[in-house]
């Protein structure tokens, strides 16, 4: 697992350069990955929008910063991620904030999930290749001590709840979900991923 992770971090991006990346990508009417069509372009330039206003309008809250700030462990936090994906869109501006507010002891570093199969197959959800996945990584020792994703548990209800009731993920279900992101603010995965870090810094590696 340490090969992989090294790997994929030789080729990481900080979160700039992958807003930058994508962004680049639609001029030329592209998204992130090996497959391209008109739907992955859409749906690509609807999320470089979404981040574009969550950059701006996500907060975290003093009470977070702190225990962030107040973490023993440096960390690195490589997250798998396309341009076309609707919850990395929700979260990726989330775990940024969250990184900045920790002043140094959270490093944040994207892959794209189609060039780091050997990696993105260490993390599967119910065997799929679900994105966005935050993988801890405790900073000194280059290994990897937990991960998150690819929604927090109250979005990941919603899809769940929509398929037993529906058989299927639809538009009308990615329309719901997204309304679930707008209200919660990205509440709900920093508290689940600050449990997460406070957990993992209190274990002495």
């Amino acid at each position: 697992m340490k090969i992989s992770i090294a790997k994929a971090l030789f080729n990481s991006h900080s979160y700039l350069e992958y807003r930058k990346l994508a962004s680049d990508l639609l001029q030329d009417e592209k998204s992130t990955g090996p497959v391209q069509s008109e739907e992955l372009t859409h749906y690509s330039s609807l999320n470089d929008t979404r981040m574009k206003r969550l950059d701006k309008t996500i907060k975290v809250s003093d009470a977070i910063v702190q225990k962030l700030k107040g973490l023993e462990e440096n960390y690195i936090w490589l997250v798998i991620s396309e341009g076309w994906c609707g919850d990395a869109a929700q979260l990726l501006p989330v775990f940024n904030k969250m990184a900045l507010a920790s002043e140094g002891k959270i490093d944040m570093k994207i892959v794209l999930r189609d060039e780091n199969e050997e990696l993105m197959n260490l993390f599967l959800t119910n065997k799929g290749k679900a994105i966005p996945k935050l993988i801890v990584i405790n900073k000194e020792l280059g290994m990897a001590l937990g991960h998150w994703g690819p929604r927090p548990k109250g979005a990941s209800d919603l899809i769940t709840d929509y398929k037993k009731e529906h058989g299927s993920i639809d538009e009308e279900a990615k329309a719901n979900l997204q309304l679930w992101y707008l209200h919660d603010k990205g509440e709900s995965s920093q508290l689940e991923i600050l449990d997460m870090m406070l957990d993992l810094d209190a274990v002495k590696n």
